[in-house]
């Protein structure tokens, strides 16, 4: 399915892309790292030029901050990034080659937000996908939390891959602040996907699971919060925001379930919740 998954990355070529647009005063020169949440995959028009090959679309969150601050952007984001590809070369599933992101900084960045580490360990796919895949097992128990407590022990249930990003975080943002010394540097959070109650077809877990999967993305909100503290950089709480907005939530959804849509990639978000995002970020910077 197109821009079913947070580890699909669309074919092309090239480098990250650059917005033109630079401001006077306050913010110049922006950088965002990120995976599609970031780019925007799948919730509008893709970008011209070498950005599309990454899922990057004109209404991503990076674009609509860039252009309130009158800032330079340099959108390094790509969809089915992990923490890794800040100083790794990504290769997507087509062969296209796309620089470490943190190559994007320097000493006059002045503007950082990082969006990473759902596709880390498969994360989402595990939480989402691998789970609603063990639904039909168990269609009123809660299977995949059965399933993870028996993976415990080896380290791939989702509570141990959410650790792990927190420990990669911290290394990350570390180079970030090595590379861009003078930037303001905000960790983004991820929203919320679960609802806190009730059951909906475009999340086709197990009934018993759906509280179980909102505790895995509590956690990972919790340990990402963590490492921004522990980085010394600012946290844009997108988790506690989007309480009420999740999957199920109709109208007021800001994310999209399954099927993928034209609106929006599957568990991906829509346009709507790119600008809530936006301005989640924009009251985090520092005037």
């Amino acid at each position: 399915m197109r821009w079913f998954l947070l580890v699909l990355v669309l074919a092309g070529s090239g480098c990250a892309g650059d917005a033109d647009r630079g401001g006077d005063d306050g913010y110049d020169s922006y950088v965002a790292i990120g995976d599609s949440y970031t780019a925007g995959a799948g919730s509008g028009p893709p970008v011209a030029g070498p950005g599309a090959a990454c899922g990057q679309v004109s209404g991503s969150y990076p674009r609509l901050v860039a252009d309130k601050l009158g800032a330079r952007l340099h959108d390094a984001s790509c969809a089915g990034a992990q923490t890794s590809n800040g100083t790794e070369q990504q290769v997507t599933n087509r062969g296209v080659r796309w620089p470490p992101q943190l190559d994007s900084l320097s000493r006059d960045t002045d503007l950082v937000t990082v969006g990473l580490g759902f596709n880390d360990g498969a994360f989402l796919v595990g939480a989402i996908v691998g789970c609603s895949a063990l639904a039909a097992t168990d269609p009123d128990g809660a299977p995949c939390r059965d399933h993870n407590r028996q993976t415990q022990a080896q380290g791939t249930d989702l509570t141990s891959v959410a650790d792990r990003v927190g420990d990669r975080l911290r290394d990350l943002l570390g180079e970030v602040h090595d590379r861009a010394p003078y930037a303001e540097v905000l960790l983004v959070g991820y929203p919320q996907l679960v609802p806190a109650s009730g059951t909906c077809p475009q999340l086709p877990l197990a009934a018993g699971d759906y509280a179980y999967v909102r505790d895995q993305f509590d956690h990972l909100d919790d340990v990402m919060r963590q490492a921004a503290a522990d980085a010394g950089v600012t946290f844009v709480d997108v988790h506690a925001a989007s309480v009420g907005h999740d999957i199920c939530a109709g109208d007021d959804a800001w994310l999209n379930g399954a099927p993928a849509t034209d609106a929006a990639a599957a568990y991906h978000p829509f346009a709507r919740g790119e600008r809530a995002i936006a301005a989640l970020v924009l009251a985090a910077v520092p005037a």
